[in-house]
């Protein structure tokens, strides 16, 4: 039993069970054997690798859309260049590389990174070289200016709570003991008003998720978006609605227990990019990653790069290409929010060559 597993029970055999969300909680940010607060996760050598870590197309297109859209929106003279949950800092050491063609952009910049670990900010830092950095605990303490934002694989690790429809309404999905292990349970039914909208689309017996943090973010951010201008580009994995059981635990780049070793794994689940966009008042498109990255180039700067490789980097970097956009890898499973003022055009990538 991990040194959090044995807090745990204790806490559920003094309090009773606790929600899946507050268990998320304790895994992920406890100060002490939290999983982000213990380790570096990312990687080879982590649990999991993310995007940015796969090829660095994927931090210089995201980073060109950025720039594109700063200047669409008449190249702002100060803005806040931001990242929620940066990882290694791979992908914004990438965004800057990417953007130094583009005159005035880097001047302009006010790179921020919303990172509450010290230990990844301290790996951030080293990414980072000697480019100027701001770091902030959360999104709510972003600065009042025009805001230019990436969010990758930020909100699937928020905690979420877990519902299973009855016919008297609602039973949440909680953690508890069987004996001295953690085991899930469900509560009595109750009549839970934010799922009422949900009982036309449900029967009994389904389960869905609720993120009760995403909501505040994104309503902050497009809030700022509204007032200062810029543009948001969220790329997570999940669907547009929320329905099954997606809490997954990795360890080892492996599928694992969630219950199995609190503070050991990562956990996660997937996101609702419909709960997103309805928390947001701006205009907003929903895509693919891989069709977003085919529509801002990925195919023609992958041929540049491999011109010069070859052999098993060669090899390598076809396969980040087709792991960043194939439909049976990350090209599907993973999507695109992009939110933008009104009146300002699309973020570039968001629709079709040719589009009006």
């Amino acid at each position: 039993m991990t040194p959090l597993a044995t807090l745990l029970v204790r806490r559920i055999a003094a309090t009773g069970p606790v929600t899946v969300a507050d268990y998320m909680a304790e895994c992920l940010l406890h100060p002490t054997h939290g999983y982000y607060t213990t380790r570096d996760p990312f990687g080879a050598t982590g649990d999991f690798t993310t995007a940015p870590e796969i090829s660095q197309m994927f931090g210089e297109l995201l980073g060109l859309c950025l720039a594109q859209g700063w200047l669409d929106q008449g190249r702002p003279d100060r803005f806040t260049l931001a990242e929620l949950g940066p990882g290694r800092g791979t992908l914004m050491a990438d965004v800057l590389r990417a953007t130094r063609v583009v005159p005035g952009f880097h001047a302009a910049a006010r790179v921020t990174l919303v990172e509450a670990s010290p230990r990844l900010r301290a790996v951030q830092r080293q990414t980072l070289g000697q480019h100027p950095a701001t770091w902030i605990d959360t999104p709510a303490d972003l600065p009042e200016a025009p805001l230019f934002l990436l969010a990758n694989e930020f909100f699937d690790a928020l905690p979420i709570r877990q519902f299973v429809r009855h016919p008297d309404g609602w039973q949440e999905r909680v953690v508890g003991l069987a004996g001295e292990a953690l085991s899930f349970g469900l509560t009595a039914p109750w009549a839970f008003a934010p799922l009422e909208p949900r009982l036309s689309d449900t029967v009994p017996g389904d389960l869905v998720e609720v993120c009760p943090a995403a909501g505040p973010i994104m309503a902050d951010l497009a809030a700022r978006i509204a007032r200062h201008g810029g543009l948001s580009l969220i790329v997570d994995y999940g669907d547009w609605g929320s329905r099954g059981d997606t809490l997954q635990a990795l360890r080892g780049h492996a599928f694992a227990d969630p219950l199995a070793e609190p503070g050991r794994a990562d956990l996660t689940a997937h996101v609702d990019f419909r709960a997103l966009a309805q928390a947001a008042p701006l205009p907003c498109h929903y895509l693919t990653q891989g069709a977003f990255l085919e529509r801002l180039g990925i195919t023609a700067r992958a041929q540049a790069l491999a011109a010069h490789l070859g052999g098993a980097a060669l090899e390598a970097h076809v396969a980040a290409h087709r792991r960043l956009t194939h439909p049976a890898e990350m090209g599907s499973l993973f999507k695109v929010l992009a939110l933008h003022p009104p009146g300002s055009p699309p973020p570039a990538g968001t629709a079709p060559a040719g589009a009006a």
